[in-house]
């Protein structure tokens, strides 16, 4: 058994995917999946900044490619 907070990164992202495209009832698994990449790729990688200054406010996608600078080196 684990602490209460295990799951909390999911949970979160479940709560946003959730509050951001609902839980609209979808045609197909292709169309489901095709909604769901689309939200991760357009808004929460790219739009959706980090609210705490560990992560210096930034996006996920800029955190990753600072990240890359700084192994670069």
């Amino acid at each position: 058994t684990g602490s209460c907070f295990d799951n909390a990164a999911a949970e979160s992202f479940w709560a946003l995917l959730k509050e951001e495209i609902g839980t609209r009832v979808w045609p197909d698994r292709a169309t489901a999946r095709a909604g769901v990449f689309d939200f991760i790729e357009t808004f929460y990688n790219r739009r959706r900044l980090r609210r705490h200054k560990v992560f210096g406010y930034l996006t996920p996608t800029e955190t990753r490619q600072r990240h890359r600078l700084t192994l670069a080196a």
